[in-house]
């Protein structure tokens, strides 16, 4: 198969897969006979055709997708009216404080946050697929240690948690987490959360040394990779639209 007809069969495959693709499935395509060096240039050519074009070509956690660009977005938005849902400032930093400080422990996110973290709001996220418990840690109760999930990022629209916004010294970064939240509602139709400059929604230090926190007891994973009151509740948890 020449290069010109492999790069119409991957084509073909992206633009019709319901989700990401990864590379191992990609060679599947060509029963291993195209190796992964090809198949990211093939990619790489792909991404410069479609550049002029309403839809891109976007590496993110899970593999690659078709997705449309940001500026279509007020368009697309006429066949779908309804408006994207609401998340809470406490689930939203919240989320901003695993992904950044991760792993973490409730205890943790207490300690960052100064309030009482509601139990529910972090089994909505769990059941949302942004965050997982990857291990307890070996200290008193072995507290449950969360971090956050590939689906996560694929949901930003980020291929690893390096493209978040840079933490700086500040103090509560509204846009960024408005951001976030105009993300998290509408994969794909938005600019990817590192386009955003600003901190972290709140004041904390760095994470103190794992051994200052104890031995920590981590089961197998894949890489990946706001104030709560007891009554206060994470938004609606609706499916994500996909690109």
């Amino acid at each position: 198969m020449n290069t010109t007809d492999a790069k119409r069969v991957l084509e073909t495959a992206l633009v019709c897969s319901a989700q990401a693709m990864p590379l191992r499935d990609m060679e599947l395509l060509f029963d291993a006979a195209v190796g992964a060096d090809t198949l990211k240039r093939l990619l790489a050519e792909l991404q410069d055709e479609w550049a002029g074009r309403g839809v891109e070509l976007v590496q993110v956690a899970s593999g690659w997708r078709f997705q449309s660009r940001p500026e279509m977005r007020p368009y697309l938005d006429r066949l779908h009216p309804e408006k994207p849902p609401k998340y809470s400032r406490a689930t939203l930093e919240t989320l901003a404080i695993i992904a950044y400080r991760q792993p973490v422990t409730r205890g943790d996110m207490e300690d960052i946050r100064g309030v009482t973290i509601n139990s529910l709001l972090l089994k909505q996220l769990e059941d949302r697929g942004w965050i997982e418990v990857i291990g307890h840690r070996e200290t008193v109760g072995r507290p449950a240690l969360y971090a956050t999930t590939r689906q996560f990022l694929d949901d930003l629209g980020l291929a690893s948690l390096d493209q978040l916004p840079t933490l700086e010294a500040g103090g509560i970064a509204s846009a960024a987490l408005e951001q976030i939240e105009f993300a998290l509602s509408d994969p794909g139709l938005q600019p990817p959360v590192a386009d955003v400059e600003g901190a972290l929604p709140f004041d904390a230090p760095q994470a103190a040394p794992e051994e200052a926190a104890g031995p920590v007891d981590v089961q197998p994973q894949e890489p990946p990779t706001g104030d709560a009151s007891d009554d206060e509740q994470a938004g609606p948890t609706g499916p994500v639209a996909q690109p």
